[in-house]
């Protein structure tokens, strides 16, 4: 497994490679001058699960909004940097755990150098991002059109500049929004570096198309071993990148913890609305700390027999629901108290086991 033998790194109070478990990150949308706002979007997006969040620098007032930012947070903090080495240097000063910046954006080596001397003197990770929408036009030309080879070499460079500078306290992100070159170029940058590794899918889309995605190219990446850290990178609200970055985890096994919803899907047998009981269901147990399988079936005939392998499920149709653990049905309830009766069951589920086990 190439993550045990990352490099460790500290953001703030975490660390990430060693085979540390993957920490999982988002980006707030909000000015990042509005501390309110920003800070806001941050606690919830830390209820729901995110342990590093990066904060877009543009301007030097909200470099400054960092210090209070941090104040009121309870993860590490990421700025954000393009272009403007000023931007990089406040940041840190005004109290940002890490750094990201593309040195090829940066300018003359003397301002990389500059950040560099900041990030060293304070113990500020730097994390090198390339993109293959801006890969240098020599490594495409190179390359002949922009590949994993060439999005490698780019980091690479960018990481030797670095190191040159007498500094190697840093983790690398390579992303395309093309799936299989982002994969592929994971899979040579693995074999070729020991930093960490900040993995994603860039440009990934909305909703739908951007949660496929993420979820192929995090999948394949991850499974072999490759990356320390991640974001799944949508079109939407943040909330959404960390509920999706929770269950690409857990189902390559790589996190436990939090229920899992499984769900039949809808057939001529349907006599329910399965879909929006479905979406309900996944939306009550948020909240609830436990590490089991709920399903959600469409019928009472088959439902009981297709949820055995669930710790519980339920059914409903014609005005009945039905509890159902490990395929015995426990209780019928009418059907509009079938939430309210799940509930109650996983509220009260330690208690019921410990019972059971005494017994």
């Amino acid at each position: 497994m190439y993550r045990e033998h990352t490099k460790v790194i500290q953001i703030g109070d975490r660390v990430i490679g060693g085979g540390h478990p993957i920490l999982i990150q988002s980006m707030t949308n909000t000015k990042t001058e509005d501390v309110k706002a920003t800070v806001e979007q941050i606690l919830a997006l830390e209820q729901a699960g995110c342990e590093i969040i990066r904060c877009a620098v543009p301007t030097m007032e909200a470099a400054k909004a960092l210090t209070e930012i941090k104040k009121q947070i309870h993860i590490p903090l990421v700025a954000d940097i393009h272009f403007d080495y000023r931007l990089a240097i406040a940041a840190m000063e005004y109290g940002a755990d890490k750094i990201r910046i593309n040195p090829g954006n940066i300018g003359a080596r003397e301002r990389i150098q500059a950040v560099v001397d900041v990030a060293k003197e304070r113990n500020i990770p730097i994390r090198v991002g390339v993109n293959s929408g801006s890969l240098e036009k020599e490594l495409v030309e190179k390359y002949h059109g922009v590949t994993a080879e060439g999005l490698v070499e780019s980091a690479l460079d960018k990481v030797k500049v670095i190191e040159d500078m007498g500094y190697d306290n840093l983790v690398i992100s390579i992303k395309s929004s093309d799936v299989m070159m982002c994969a592929k170029a994971h899979e040579i940058i693995a074999k070729k570096t020991t930093y960490p590794l900040h993995v994603g899918i860039t440009e990934a889309g909305t909703l739908y198309s951007g949660n496929i995605k993420s979820a192929v190219g995090l999948g394949i990446i991850l499974s072999q071993g490759i990356g320390d850290t991640i974001r799944v990178s949508l079109t939407g609200a943040p909330l959404e990148e960390i509920k999706s970055a929770k269950r690409i985890l857990k189902t390559l096994g790589l996190r436990k913890g939090g229920i899992e919803v499984v769900s039949c899907p809808t057939c001529g047998r349907t006599e329910i609305d399965l879909i929006g009981l479905a979406n309900r269901v996944e939306t009550l147990v948020q909240d609830i700390p436990l590490d089991i399988k709920v399903a959600v079936m469409g019928c009472v005939v088959n439902g009981p027999g297709e949820a055995k392998e669930a710790d519980i499920g339920i059914a409903g149709g014609k005005g009945v629901g039905l509890l159902i653990k490990k395929g015995e049905t426990i209780r019928k309830v009418p059907e509009e108290e079938l939430l309210g009766a799940l509930r109650e069951e996983l509220l009260h589920w330690n208690e019921g086991q410990e019972a059971k086990q005494n017994e």
